[in-house]
């Protein structure tokens, strides 16, 4: 694509704002008398991800926006006796980072359970180690005694010296008394011992449910404790004991405490269930949310009952709070073998021949009523779909919704896109369909995708940003925490690289500047969300969202990126988060 036609198309979508760059500041010929600023950053690079003013010198903020930028010696004039200099000592400033996709309440349980994440996030790269990790966290986590049931999140066959999930038995060896329950680090498969697999009513006469699998041991009906999709899901939800309020509200806070570590001032709750809503707005009221959340629910739990009627669906926060639309989900997870393709798996999972392409959730005539519901309603959708398989159903039920103009009105968003082809490509363009890519994938499991996924050329093109940026759409690049913990120099950097764990590059046409990686971690996340008027960039009379970096992304090697560190996040001009010993 060329320079000229992307820079046109990202201007058009970054909104820039009609108000002067410079407001407030007085003029000479009419001696206006200007209202000091409450607080002025100077003393560093400041990024704006605004293509025509790009960087600046200094930066104005009172009463939580955005007053003026410009050079040090324009904003002195808004320099006052109770002004705050803020001096960058040379790091870098750049807007708050918008949250694309990931999982706040999910994030929430991840932060009370076992880390079981394998390097570099975690220590855990065999099963001797999964059970050696979940033993000394039943001897010190307060949430076993709480809770009655050991939590361990993260684990990731790929990475484990085995190669296998965790079974029924290996858990067994740690606990037969105490329930376990293990999550998958996609988040689409779990391992049960035996006492959770009675909790949960599963026995050797437990049929599949739809759209998910009960692994059992060879030649035996026996379940073997792997469960896939929805027998994972519906299981953990009959095992997890009820949570009071207070509980629910103090996971949240400390998902919320990771993610301003990071410098998100913005979050997805991308698969909202009736209770993670409840906790969110309990502590939206009780003003505990520092950063916006936006919550998608689940559009299959709401039905036409009480929970769709009583939800308020909008663009603007109460208390920090809303409901923006809602989510689908309509297959599983590449790294798991259970993304629906329309071409075999490289290397099938255990239990399946060769020709596997993994399966859909739902049937055709079922999602094309949820997304037309959804679209009918005015309500933004959000639909997961990782392989071209799901990706179709997606947009044949966009295009059986009705008018086009109708569906764009929504911005519909494909999130993962993870074998998007480039054929479809051009559809999503046609339809207005947003996509929310996932390159992360590129450095955490790369390497799987390469050699046993999805291989050659396929594994080239996952997250196809570069197929994106042809058709001269933008995209946003999401980690999809607790997938992966909520880095965001972790995004920016896989987003630019592409470099997998053992240092291969993965479709380096498809690798972008880092320039292009910050806009679709802050303005295209911001037009994602209908937020690109307030949100994702430094311009004048948007909210003081703002975040310190240890360094200039767009001056560091890129190799460096993963590198840099958040040192402080400001919501509204008040610092939430500030890194130990940043001198700031």
């Amino acid at each position: 694509m060329q320079k000229r036609q992307f820079l046109a198309t990202a201007a058009s979508l970054t909104a820039l704002s009609s108000t002067p760059w410079l407001a407030g500041c007085a003029s000479r010929r009419t001696k206006t008398v200007v209202k000091p600023a409450e607080l002025i950053y100077y003393g560093g690079p400041i990024l704006t991800m605004n293509d025509a003013l790009p960087q600046v010198e200094a930066l104005a903020v009172s009463a939580g926006m955005i007053t003026a930028i410009g050079s040090a010696q324009e904003l002195d004039a808004l320099r006052g006796p109770a002004t705050r200099m803020a001096d960058l000592q040379g790091r870098t400033l750049i807007p708050g980072f918008v949250d694309p996709h990931s999982h706040i309440g999910g994030v929430g349980l991840q932060a009370i359970s076992a880390n079981l994440l394998p390097p570099p996030d975690g220590g855990n790269a065999s099963i001797a180690d999964l059970q050696q990790t979940l033993r000394e966290y039943i001897k010190t986590s307060p949430e076993v005694k709480q809770l009655g049931i050991v939590l361990g999140f993260g684990y990731d066959d790929s990475q484990l010296q085995e190669r296998r999930h965790p079974t029924r038995d290996d858990l067994d060896a740690v606990s037969r008394d105490l329930p376990i329950a293990v999550i998958h680090q996609s988040g689409h498969f779990g391992a049960l011992n035996s006492a959770a697999l009675a909790r949960a009513g599963i026995g050797p006469g437990t049929p599949n449910p739809e759209g998910g699998v009960i692994r059992r041991r060879a030649g035996s009906p026996v379940p073997d404790g792997v469960l896939e999709e929805n027998a994972f899901f519906h299981s953990l939800g009959r095992i997890m004991p009820d949570l009071t309020l207070e509980q629910s509200m103090d996971w949240l806070e400390k998902a919320q405490q990771l993610y301003l570590e990071f410098g998100y001032t913005t979050v997805q709750d991308g698969r909202s269930h009736a209770g993670a809503i409840a906790s969110a707005m309990a502590a939206a009221e009780a003003r505990r949310l520092v950063i916006d959340v936006v919550s998608y629910p689940d559009i299959l739990q709401l039905g036409d009952g009480a929970l769709a009627n009583k939800l308020k669906f909008s663009r603007s926060y109460t208390n920090r709070f809303r409901i923006g639309g809602v989510k689908l989900t309509l297959d599983g997870s590449p790294q798991g073998k259970t993304a629906w393709l329309t071409e075999p798996y490289l290397v099938p999972p255990d239990g399946q021949k060769a020709g596997y392409r993994g399966y859909g959730v739902l049937s055709d005539a079922r999602a094309n009523e949820q997304v037309a519901k959804a679209i009918h309603n005015g309500w933004q959708i959000l639909v997961h779909g990782n392989g071209d398989a799901a990706i179709d159903q997606f947009i044949a039920a966009v295009r059986a919704s009705g008018p086009v103009e109708q569906a764009r009105a929504v911005r519909p968003v494909l999130i993962h896109g993870q074998t998007l082809r480039r054929d479809q490509v051009s559809q999503l363009k046609e339809l207005g369909i947003f996509p929310s890519l996932f390159p992360m994938h590129t450095f955490y499991w790369g390497d799987w995708h390469h050699d046993s996924v999805l291989g050659d050329p396929r594994a080239q093109n996952i997250s196809p940003t570069g197929w994106v940026l042809g058709e001269g759409m933008v995209f946003t690049s999401h980690h999809d925490a607790p997938v992966a913990l909520p880095s965001s120099m972790r995004v920016l950097d896989a987003t630019v690289n592409r470099t997998t764990r053992s240092g291969r590059v993965l479709g380096p046409e498809h690798r972008v500047s880092p320039w292009v990686a910050l806009k679709a971690q802050t303005i295209w996340s911001a037009y994602q969300h209908f937020e690109e008027d307030r949100k994702g960039s430094i311009e004048v009379g948007k909210l003081a969202d703002l975040v310190v970096l240890s360094d200039n992304p767009l001056t560091v090697p890129p190799h460096q990126l993963s590198n840099l560190q958040v040192l402080e996040t400001i919501k509204e001009g008040r610092t939430v988060y500030k890194r130990d010993g940043s001198n700031l």
